[in-house]
């Protein structure tokens, strides 16, 4: 039997007690002072909870519905302008559809609806002007047609709810076979925030008792598996308290809440498996007492999970570079909820188990003991990965190549009306408007030009080849509004070509607005980003990954794996979400595009959520080679400690995002399908098997470190003294 052999087996076996007192660094000695300190640390988590807490059944109604935009883009200067000189008929004002399948502008009752829904507009305090229809203008040519348009009297979030409290009242307008929908950009946000609302509930409904199911198979203890749920709901009610408190000083999207929801409880349950697994090791076989066994547990699996919390915290930070407050509010909401989260864990958690010590087990399974610190089945998969490396690593690398090369013909687009649900108001409005005035209708341009350049304004649009009509030109305070109706549907990218098009020609000082320019200068945003927040979360995560790791080869392989992982799952959500596979499955209208936000946003979440995993399993490696100083112990060892977190810690997110991909709108769909195929993919075959593949092939050479980086470098390790 070879040493590394004699000492992977002896690890496996029960050990002699540790020292009654036993040494460890900060972080370790924070666990401790909790664990001694249980009374204090409770009151304390129960002040914040409590007073944060008090905020959050608020956060829902206080959330805004808007801010989709880039932060002082041309799109948006023209939005203000039209608020201020044009009675507020902005992107955000209001449209409402009044449409007869038998009756005419010209009858009785289709004439009383109209009546009636201008008088509803008048009374609302979010209405500046009312705009009754118009012959050829905004009633049809058959007159079974016609639109009133109201002035924004507020912000663009604002005006969201304002639909929403209007939308019911208008509907009931409905009678004798005239229909009235509000539709416009503000009853589309409107509508769609009312069913993600819905599906966010229906998940969660769904995924809480799937979740514990799993965390209780996991953990085999009922006590042990209520640990996570305990940091999920501390977390998400002092983020959601933080949040209400935050939208008194800016708006901050719905999506924020949502987001945060997610995060808590996955990064909850990752974080409580990771600490107590180890706690259980350390208490059981080992020996200690709960508040040594609490410290060593902190020293190791708590300093990873700091380690985690920080890569996380950093590649949601890098979101904060997309110039718009849709994006910045719902990284910021994410953030908290993984701030306080990871506070609890950090001290919360290692206080109770000080406190409940052997009691962890309680209301156990029979396998609730089996393979607490060291797994026997992990500990075989890595001695078959060492002795067949290429076998094993070889298939895997070219599933995940295979299913990333889809990502080259990925085409991203902003959400079009095929994310509200086909029964809303909004959605039924707008395929009205699009029948009766054609399909660029529901997304004129508003070109906003010098009062002095308006007939030259007016050429340039009427003898541009993408614009269909140019209504009249309203007056302003030194402007002149030109409504340019495009030829084809606002998600069409030739809208976008014709937009820049204009702009480049169009006298000097005009401004091109409307919901459809507004939603491609956010494109653009995104397209000039994407790349920047890649490098920056790459580049970020590779710095840390540096510092825990001390090994500049594993740190860029962590990296690297983790951006195989993100390829993978896109290659997946192209074949699904553009070209329109399982649709039926996953009750969708496919747009032919993916959400432009997606390639920012979910790779950011994609490469937090790898991080853990990849945190998890090379400090547990690291812990080993520390120790041994043995390629093969590290990769062993530290497959077998944590092999079974990641396995038990994937497929409880991969429930919890599913989840979401099965109910609501199409974005919600989007990021359930997404981030579970990412994660899927992740556990399965980067982190239990290319990346022990690639510690195998590396060997010694993945812990090098070169002299002058190891001067630089703080002297991070994962065990105790």
């Amino acid at each position: 039997m070879t040493t590394t052999s004699r000492r992977l087996g002896a690890a496996a076996k029960p050990v002699e007690p540790y020292p009654h007192a036993v040494s460890v660094g900060p972080v370790g000695r924070l666990g401790r002072f909790t664990a001694i300190h249980f009374r204090a640390v409770l009151v304390g988590w129960l002040v914040i909870a409590v007073g944060l807490g008090v905020f959050a059944p608020k956060v829902e109604t206080a959330l805004s519905g808007a801010g989709w935009e880039a932060t002082g883009s041309q799109s948006v200067r023209a939005r203000n302008l039209i608020d201020e000189d044009f009675q507020g008929l902005s992107s955000y004002g209001l449209m409402v559809v009044v449409h007869s399948a038998t009756q005419t502008s010209g009858s009785p009752a289709f004439a009383r609806a109209v009546s009636r829904v201008e008088s509803v507009l008048r009374g609302s305090d979010a209405v500046r002007s009312v705009v009754p229809p118009s012959p050829g203008i905004s009633i049809s040519k058959d007159g079974h047609t016609a639109i009133v348009q109201a002035g924004a009297a507020k912000g663009s979030n604002e005006m969201v709810n304002a639909a929403a409290d209007l939308e019911g009242r208008l509907a009931v307008i409905s009678a004798h076979g005239v229909q009235v929908n509000l539709t416009g950009d503000a009853g589309m946000w409107s509508d769609f925030n009312k069913a993600n609302r819905t599906a966010m509930m229906k998940s969660e409904v769904i995924s809480w008792p799937i979740t514990l199911g799993i965390l209780l198979i996991a953990f085999g203890s009922l006590v042990a598996a209520g640990l996570p749920l305990m940091l999920t709901m501390v977390g998400l009610l002092s983020a959601a308290g933080l949040l209400e408190l935050g939208t008194h000083v800016t708006p901050i999207s719905i999506w924020a809440m949502n987001f945060a929801l997610m995060f808590a409880l996955a990064l909850g349950i990752d974080y409580a498996l990771f600490i107590v697994h180890r706690f259980r090791g350390a208490l059981f076989g080992h020996r200690m007492s709960a508040v040594d066994a609490t410290a060593v547990t902190m020293d190791t699996a708590g300093k990873a999970v700091a380690f985690s919390g920080l890569t996380v915290l950093i590649s949601l930070s890098a979101v904060m570079l997309v110039p718009s407050p849709a994006f910045r509010s719902m990284s910021l909401g994410i953030m908290l909820a993984v701030i306080f989260v990871l506070a609890a864990t950090l001290t919360l958690l290692p206080a109770v188990l000080g406190r409940i010590g052997s009691r962890v087990d309680r209301l156990s399974l029979p396998w609730a003991h089996s393979g607490e610190h060291r797994s026997a089945r992990f500990e075989r998969w890595g001695e078959r990965l060492w002795r067949q490396p290429i076998r094993h690593g070889l298939p895997a690398l070219l599933i995940l190549a295979g299913l990333a090369i889809p990502v080259l013909s990925l085409k991203t687009a902003m959400p079009s009306i095929k994310v509200v649900p086909t029964s809303d108001s909004s959605y039924i409005g707008y395929q009205q408007v699009q029948a009766a005035f054609g399909p660029g209708a529901t997304g004129p341009l508003q070109i906003v030009v010098p009062a002095a350049e308006r007939a030259a304004g007016n050429h340039i649009a009427e003898s541009d080849p993408g614009i269909a009509q140019v209504l009249p030109t309203q007056e302003g305070d030194g402007y002149a509004l030109i409504t340019a109706i495009p030829r084809q549907d606002p998600s069409n990218p030739a809208v976008g070509h014709t937009i820049d098009r204009l702009r480049a020609k169009l006298p000097r000082g005009s401004l091109i607005g409307g919901a459809v320019a507004e939603n491609h200068d956010l494109q653009a945003a995104l397209k000039a980003k994407t790349w920047l927040v890649i490098g920056v979360v790459m580049g970020l995560g590779f710095l840390l990954l540096l510092i825990a790791l001390q090994a500049p080869l594993l740190a860029a392989a962590g990296v690297l794996t983790n951006l195989l992982a993100t390829g993978a799952a896109f290659g997946v959500s192209k074949w699904i979400f553009q070209d329109g596979e399982l649709h039926s499955l996953l009750g969708f209208q496919p747009q032919g595009f993916l959400d432009a936000w997606g390639p920012v946003f979910f790779f950011a979440m994609i490469f937090a959520i790898s991080m853990d995993y990849t945190v998890f399993l090379l400090s547990a490696a690291k812990e080993h080679w520390d120790h041994t100083h043995d390629a093969r112990a590290a990769m062993v060892g530290g497959l077998a400690h944590s092999g079974r977190v990641i396995f038990a810690a994937g497929g409880v997110m991969v429930a919890v995002f599913f989840t979401f991909a099965l109910s609501g709108p199409l974005p919600p769909k989007e990021m359930g399908t997404i981030l579970g195929v990412a994660v899927l993919l992740d556990a399965a075959l980067i982190r239990l098997l290319l990346l022990p593949v690639l510690l195998r092939l590396m060997g010694r050479h993945a812990w090098y470190l070169p002299g002058w980086a190891r001067r630089i470098l703080p002297n991070v390790t994962f065990g105790h003294a």
